[in-house]
């Protein structure tokens, strides 16, 4: 720490502390928090060895190691590359990836008791990580300042679109699960919509940024209504309208609502016209009348969360099991290893939430809900405080997108909405959604890492402007 001597009104020699700058304060807690985060989630990783194989895990100082390394890496980039940046958001990232990764941990041992067969995802998911923290150091180093992207929002929104695309190539388009989402490269496979919805959220923030005012300023009546010029509002309708067909062709309609509603709250957060909600909500009544009446695996979903015992054994053993689970878990749940993740199928990705409830209880699922909400929160405080409109609406969009996608699944497992086949943030098994999570934080820290536009300077009184 560096000292400065002064003297005092009785001539002596004193030292006093100079404090750090605010930027260092901002990454020590930062570094600390993470610190926090690694040690839960050990713990964690020591308590599912003790309690399934009754011993403290072998590779214990590896996976410590690296999970210490990874974390440092990313804190050491955003230090260097961004040191104003919010000193929450990576370490609740990964807090929540690393039980992640525990509980795909406990899920494999699980499979492995019942199956009598090696099962091994965790150490992907842990690989995964790598390449998602990778991705994220590279966003921070190679993206200096976020209002870069405002100047090619129409090549990002093209660029969006034809990631969508891509699934449907008659030859490295997959079907899973039957939806057509999939690029299947050999080497690994990767859904590229969830990268579109990054791209997708800098268009819509971009442009709606731009034509804030248009927006808000209703000169055309359709009936009753007072709509906005089509020339403002037709561009990002057109985006919109392109992204939900391709999607509702692939049959991927849990990102397809999720678009949807990133669409609608984006509008009204960027123009505060309640006009825009009440259209989004009959618009929404009107596409799911339409999926309901036109899509079977659709229908079958409505009806399964309508009634999930009518069919206990069949349609309805997903969401049955993963309700019979979160009530096993009771209060306190059967702790890590303790439950039968192996009874739930799509446990380790859509229902990783019920693996949580049952192992670590009504408490542990609602401390990790909290732990999103605090990401939440965090990411709209953001953009609340952010000097720029394109930086404010790019952090609402991802807020909104993430949040969403939070609500959807854990309202899908628990009974609340129908399943939609999504995934939990930074906590589900699967390598783009875990990469893409790291590139919305990433975006997120750059926002709030951005210095003030400058202002112009004011002439002197009585010169000419």
């Amino acid at each position: 720490m560096a000292r400065t001597r002064r003297r005092d009104r009785h001539g002596t020699g004193r030292r006093e502390r100079t404090p750090p700058p605010p930027t260092r304060r901002i990454r020590n807690r930062e570094l600390g928090l993470l610190v926090l985060a690694v040690v839960l989630i050990l713990l964690a990783y020591v308590n599912l060895g003790l309690a399934t194989q009754e011993a403290i895990p072998e590779d214990l100082a590896v996976y410590g190691t690296a999970l210490a390394g990874l974390g440092l890496l990313a804190h050491l980039c955003v230090r260097r590359f961004a040191p104003a940046a919010d000193p929450l958001l990576l370490p609740l990232a990964f807090l929540v990836n690393g039980l992640g990764v525990v509980m795909v941990r406990s899920i494999d041992l699980s499979l492995q008791t019942a199956r009598g067969t090696e099962v091994a995802f965790a150490p992907q998911q842990a690989m995964w990580t790598l390449v998602a923290v990778l991705a994220f150091c590279a966003v921070i180093v190679g993206l200096r300042d976020h209002r870069v992207l405002d100047g090619y929002r129409y090549l990002i929104g093209v660029g969006a679109i034809v990631l969508l695309l891509l699934p449907s190539l008659p030859i490295i388009g997959q079907e899973v699960n039957g939806a057509r989402i999939w690029l299947n490269l050999g080497v690994f496979s990767f859904q590229p919509g969830e990268l579109a919805k990054i791209g997708l959220a800098v268009f819509f923030a971009s442009y709606l940024a731009q034509n804030r005012q248009l927006l808000q300023t209703a000169t055309n009546r359709i009936g009753p209504l007072r709509m906005p010029p089509l020339r403002s509002f037709g561009p990002i309708a057109a985006v919109w309208a392109a992204s939900l067909l391709v999607l509702i062709n692939q049959r991927d309609l849990g990102l397809s609502l999720l678009l949807f509603g990133m669409f609608v709250l984006l509008l009204y957060v960027a123009t505060e016209r309640v006009a825009y909600l009440l259209g989004g909500s009959v618009l929404f009544v009107i596409g799911a009348v339409f999926a309901y009446q036109t899509f079977d695996h659709f229908r079958q979903r409505v009806e399964i969360w309508q009634d999930p015992f009518a069919d206990a054994s069949g349609a309805g053993f997903q969401i049955v099991q993963s309700l019979f689970a979160m009530a096993d878990g009771g209060l306190f749940g059967v702790g890590w290893g303790g439950g039968r993740p192996d009874m739930i199928p799509f446990s380790r990705t859509d229902f990783i939430f019920s693996a949580f409830a049952e192992e670590l209880g009504l408490l542990g699922a609602t401390a990790l809900l909290l732990v999103y909400l605090l990401l939440v929160g965090r990411i709209f405080a953001i953009a609340v405080r952010c000097r720029d409109e394109f930086g404010t609406l790019l952090a609402a969009c991802l807020a909104i997108v993430f949040s969403l996608q939070v609500f959807v699944i854990v309202g899908g497992v628990t009974g609340l909405i129908p399943l939609s086949g999504m995934t939990l943030p930074f906590a589900s098994y699967g390598g783009s959604a875990l990469v893409s999570n790291y590139l919305l934080i990433a975006l997120v820290l750059r926002v709030s890492a951005a210095p003030a536009p400058a202002r112009p300077r004011r002439p002197a009184e009585g010169v000419p402007s």
